[in-house]
């Protein structure tokens, strides 16, 4: 499904191919005290280079990526697209993992990506992976700038939206802008919790 009526204000645009470094650094530097990122990855450094590279292998050639001022980031999947990059880009996933969070957070980051597999709605919906803004961009209501032409497209098209709130502090910013508390769920034995939350269109 890519024929979604997403309207972008002046300062957003739709991130390109060679973006994928840019996504990858804004992603990181807003996950950095995230609970479940800090458990898979074990440390800061490896999340830019991952995130880097799922969204050069994924959401960027499947799905839907949008930057605003080059510091706030978000990936979407909308129904229909592939749900893992291709089998070379999960290799280069899988070697970039090891060589910078090691076999114990590949480990992790692979028990993690099952069960949010195995969580995940079935109704048709599209799936907000990430939404980030580095730090330098914070408060400025960029976060809210960043969803709002997704969900009103969203919402033209009659089309649910899910994600999983990695942090508590999010929730109250999530639920403001439709989504609803589902369920609370461990990604992995040890993992700090997920909470599932659906949006229904308006």
């Amino acid at each position: 499904m890519t024929d979604l009526d997403i309207r972008l204000p002046e300062e957003m645009r739709r991130a390109g191919p060679s973006d994928w470094q840019t996504m990858g650094a804004i992603t990181a530097d807003a996950f950095q005290n995230d609970p479940v990122s800090s458990w898979i990855f074990g440390n800061t450094r490896a999340m830019a280079p991952i995130f880097g590279r799922q969204a050069r292998y994924l959401y960027l050639p499947h799905g839907v990526c949008h930057l605003i001022e080059d510091v706030g980031a978000t990936m979407w999947l909308l129904p229909g697209a592939p749900k893992q990059p291709s089998l070379w880009g999960r290799l280069d996933i899988a070697l970039t993992m090891i060589r910078h969070a090691g076999i114990g957070g590949a480990r992790r980051g692979l028990r993690a990506e099952a069960e949010m597999t195995r969580k995940k709605p079935t109704e048709p919906h599209a799936y907000l992976y990430t939404i980030g803004v580095h730090s330098s961009g914070q408060g400025k209501g960029l976060g809210r700038r960043l969803l709002a032409p997704m969900l009103e497209a969203l919402d033209r098209a009659g089309l649910p939206a899910y994600l999983e709130n990695s942090n508590p502090r999010n929730h109250s910013f999530y639920a403001g802008h439709g989504f609803a508390h589902m369920e609370h769920f461990n990604p992995a034995p040890g993992a700090p919790p997920l909470e599932a939350m659906w949006r229904k269109p308006s």
